[in-house]
């Protein structure tokens, strides 16, 4: 059963961009992927110009293949898990905000959320009900977010059996977490944490 909690989360799911990206590598999976099970816990600090801290710390990241609604050979589902919480100094405001990379035929090893302008995007949503199936064709990657959170000092966002899917890519598919924390104010952070890469399959 999935689960889903945060306090005070704003429930956004949804596909937030879709890129052609041609000119990646779609040829086969990185080496860095990691196999189905526990993947490697993160953390990011990052220090602003007035010395104010901002942290970001991920643990419990697990994915699990799980078969595909579709079932129509052309499907990928996976359910990952996660923690994710934010910390800022100084009691200070911060908003923490969370999701994946999904591409289908596309290593996601080196991309970035935003895609590095590669591409145009086309936006999109979906609602949060335990499952988000992602249109995807081969060539595209999508950046998927699952929510965010405004906290002050400490906020933290947790998600269990989640299950995310692609529907239309006939070949391989990687996924890839990131979590990314900004802190508003005179000296302005922005500071993205990215999970190791894996197979949805």
């Amino acid at each position: 059963m999935s689960k889903f909690s945060v306090f005070g989360l704003r429930r956004t799911v949804g596909v937030a961009a879709i890129a052609a990206v041609a000119g990646v590598g779609l040829a086969s999976m990185g080496a860095g992927e990691a196999a189905a099970g526990k993947l490697p816990n993160g953390y990011k600090k990052t220090v602003g110009a007035d010395g104010t801290v901002a942290e970001i710390i991920r643990t419990g990241d697990a994915v699990y293949p799980v078969p595909s609604v579709s079932n129509n050979g052309a499907g990928r589902a996976a359910e990952v898990f996660g923690n994710i919480v934010g910390k800022v100094s100084g009691n200070g405001d911060g908003s923490l905000e969370t999701g994946y990379l999904v591409g289908c035929q596309v290593d996601v090893s080196d991309l970035t959320v935003g895609l590095d302008g590669t591409a145009d995007f086309v936006a999109g949503t979906a609602g949060l009900t335990g499952s988000l199936n992602i249109p995807i064709k081969p060539g595209q990657v999508v950046s998927t977010s699952l929510g965010s959170k405004d906290f002050k000092g400490v906020g933290a966002i947790q998600y269990q059996a989640l299950q995310i899917g692609t529907e239309g890519c006939g070949g391989f598919a990687q996924a890839r977490a990131y979590s990314t924390l900004t802190v508003a104010g005179d000296n302005y952070i922005k500071t993205t944490l990215y999970g190791k890469p894996f197979s949805i399959n």
